[in-house]
């Protein structure tokens, strides 16, 4: 069992935000391995989160990292718990303000898992490791945003493909952003990704 537990690092709105981007880190498929600040995964959403905290700020919108309390997916129930917990503290704090679930890799397998919360006004998420067995169900109402380069050697774009096609029969909107020759860390042209990170979720928020 974990020995851990799961924190939060918090980029928040000058004002009271009216709405909270909630960061999901990758990790490994098995890992009992505690996450620290040396977790390249964790590091990469990090980076992230501290570039796009301007803009969300601008948008009315807090963002918030997940650290979860193990790097593996390990089956998901836990990684789960980890991101209702978080959702749970957003409730707390700001009260039923939307959320958008921001996940890389991983993290974006947790987050549809945890997507019918009824904060959740919809999902992000860039180079996303979904599989035939993640539920759409979660996605009933919501928005749904992929973003998945060409070159990625580590997830699949074609089950991004795939999934975003399942989701489009229940979601408000599903569609996918072809990141063309790109590859899977985010590490190459990361303004183009934090650009499409920060700008789908605050067009999940404000929709034209």
């Amino acid at each position: 069992m974990p020995t851990a537990t799961p924190s939060l690092t918090r980029f928040d709105a000058p004002a009271r935000p009216n709405a909270v981007i909630l960061m999901l880190h990758g990790g490994k498929p098995n890992s009992h391995a505690e996450v620290d600040g040396r977790s390249a995964s964790w590091q990469r959403s990090a980076w992230m989160a501290r570039s796009i905290a301007d803009r969300a700020h601008e948008g009315g919108a807090s963002v918030w990292l997940l650290r979860y309390r193990e790097r593996g997916w390990n089956g998901g129930r836990e990684r789960a718990a980890d991101a209702q917990w978080a959702l749970d503290q957003v409730r707390d704090t700001h009260g039923d303000v939307p959320v958008i679930l921001l996940g890389h890799s991983m993290g974006a397998r947790v987050a549809v898992q945890v997507a019918d919360d009824a904060s959740v006004a919809g999902v992000v998420g860039l180079a996303p490791w979904w599989s035939s067995t993640d539920p759409v169900r979660t996605l009933v109402g919501k928005t749904l945003i992929a973003a998945h380069g060409r070159r990625d050697r580590i997830t699949s774009i074609a089950q991004t493909r795939h999934f975003v096609e399942r989701a489009r029969p229940v979601a408000a909107h599903a569609e996918l952003v072809d990141m063309g020759l790109l590859g899977h860390y985010m590490l190459g042209s990361a303004d183009r990704w934090n650009d499409v990170a920060i700008e789908s979720s605050l067009r999940i928020l404000t929709p034209a």
